[in-house]
C-alpha cells in the first residue's frame, strides 16, 4: 500500500528539523514540508485551510473550536511557547512605571486574538487586577499597514477595540507618541532602532519571567499542531504517528543542546545556559503531551473565555484528538 502524501507547514524550529531532514519519519506518510512565518501561516490556515497538518495559533483555534468552526483537531505538540514580559513596550515619557500604570491607557496589539496578547492580558488581570475593559485597544500591523483579524471576532461588551488608520503601523504610532504602549509577539523596529522615549516595561524581563514561572508554574503556550479532522477520521492512526514523530524530533533537538564536545548551536556558553534554564524549568524544558501541560492549557482556556474570544469555557479533553490524550509507556 502506498504511503499517504501529507503537507506539513510550520516555522523553522530546531524541534521540527529532524522531520524535515528525514531523520524522523511520520509512519505511513510521505511528507511535503513547508516553512513559513507564523503570520502568513496562521492567516492561510484560518482563512483557507490549505495544509493537512500545520502549526496553528492556539488562541484562534480555541475561538474556532468553541464555535464548531475548526476544520482541524489539535495534537498536544506545542511548537512555540514564550514568556511574554519581554513583549511589553511603552512610552517612557508617560509616567508608566509598572504594569499597573497601563490602566486607562491606549495600547496597540497586532490582533486582539493573537495568543501572545491573550496571555499578556491574562497577566495584567491576574497579577495587577486590570480588566481588558480598562484599556483602549488598537489593532493593526506592527511594521506593515493594513493588518486585520485573521478570524472573525466581535469584541465583548464594554471592551473598546478599534483598528488604527489603514496607512499607519503600530511601531510608527508608538514612536510618534500616538499610543501609550504596545504588547507584541515581535520586537518593533522603533525599539530596535532606539527611538526616543520607547522602552520595555520590564527592561530586566528575564528576571521577571523567571519569577513569574516560580510563582505560577506557567510556561505560556503560543502555538499548537493541528491535523485536518477529515484526515484524522479517515486515517485513525495518523494523529498518534504525528505526535510520536514530533516528540522524537523535539528530543533530538534537545540532544543537540546537550552535545558540548562540538557545539551545534552558535552560543559559546550553551551548556551553562541549558543548566541555568533547567534549574528553573526542570529537566524537561519543553514538554509535549496533555498531562504535563494541563495547567498551561487550562489557564489559556480561562483567559480566552474571560476575554470574550471563546464563546464557551471548553475542557482540555475537548481540544485534542482522543488518541493523543494518553500515550503508551514502556
Amino acid at each position: 500500500m502506498a504511503n499517504l502524501t501529507l503537507t506539513i507547514a510550520t516555522d523553522n524550529y530546531d524541534r521540527v528539523r529532524a522531520i524535515r531532514d528525514g531523520r524522523v519519519q511520520v509512519g505511513g506518510c510521505d511528507v511535503i514540508y513547508l516553512l513559513m512565518e507564523p503570520e502568513e501561516l496562521f492567516f492561510r490556515t484560518a482563512r483557507y485551510r490549505e495544509f493537512d497538518v500545520c502549526e496553528m495559533s492556539f488562541s484562534t483555534y480555541l475561538m474556532q473550536r468553541a464555535r464548531g468552526e475548526s476544520e482541524y483537531v489539535a495534537l498536544p505538540v506545542f511548537l512555540s511557547r514564550v514568556f511574554r514580559h519581554s513583549g511589553f513596550y511603552i512610552r517612557t515619557d508617560r509616567g508608566i512605571a509598572s504594569a499597573a500604570d497601563l490602566r486607562g491607557r491606549t495600547v496597540g496589539v497586532p490582533e486582539y486574538q493573537v495568543t501572545a496578547a491573550v496571555w499578556q492580558r491574562g497577566l495584567l488581570r491576574d497579577d495587577y487586577g486590570i480588566d481588558a475593559s480598562e484599556i483602549r485597544w488598537r489593532t493593526g500591523g506592527i511594521e506593515e499597514p493594513g493588518r486585520e483579524e485573521r478570524a472573525p471576532f466581535t469584541p465583548p461588551p464594554g471592551v473598546e477595540v478599534a483598528r488604527i488608520p489603514a496607512d499607519r503601523t503600530l511601531s510608527g504610532m508608538l514612536a510618534a507618541g500616538e499610543l501609550d504602549a504596545l504588547i507584541l509577539p515581535r520586537t518593533p523596529s522603533c525599539f530596535t532602532r532606539g527611538a526616543a522615549n520607547v522602552g520595555r516595561l520590564w527592561p530586566d524581563y528575564r528576571t521577571a519571567e523567571q519569577d513569574y514561572y516560580r510563582r505560577t508554574g506557567l510556561h505560556p503556550i503560543m502555538h499548537v499542531l493541528g491535523v485536518k479532522t477529515a484526515l484524522a477520521e479517515k486515517y485513525p492512526w495518523l494523529p498518534g504517528n504525528l505526535h510520536k514523530a514530533f516528540s522524537q524530533a523535539k528530543e533530538l533537538a534537545i540532544a543537540d543542546l546537550e552535545r558540548l564536545i562540538t557545539l551545534y548551536v552558535t552560543l559559546p556558553w550553551l551548556g551553562a545556559e541549558l543548566e541555568a534554564t533547567r534549574a528553573v524549568l526542570g529537566h524537561d524544558i519543553w514538554p509535549y503531551g496533555v498531562q504535563a501541560n494541563r495547567k498551561d492549557i487550562e489557564t489559556l482556556l480561562r483567559y480566552s473565555h474571560e476575554q470574550g474570544l471563546a464563546q464557551k469555557l471548553q475542557t482540555v479533553e475537548e481540544l485534542f484528538h482522543p488518541s493523543t490524550l494518553v500515550t503508551s509507556r514502556i
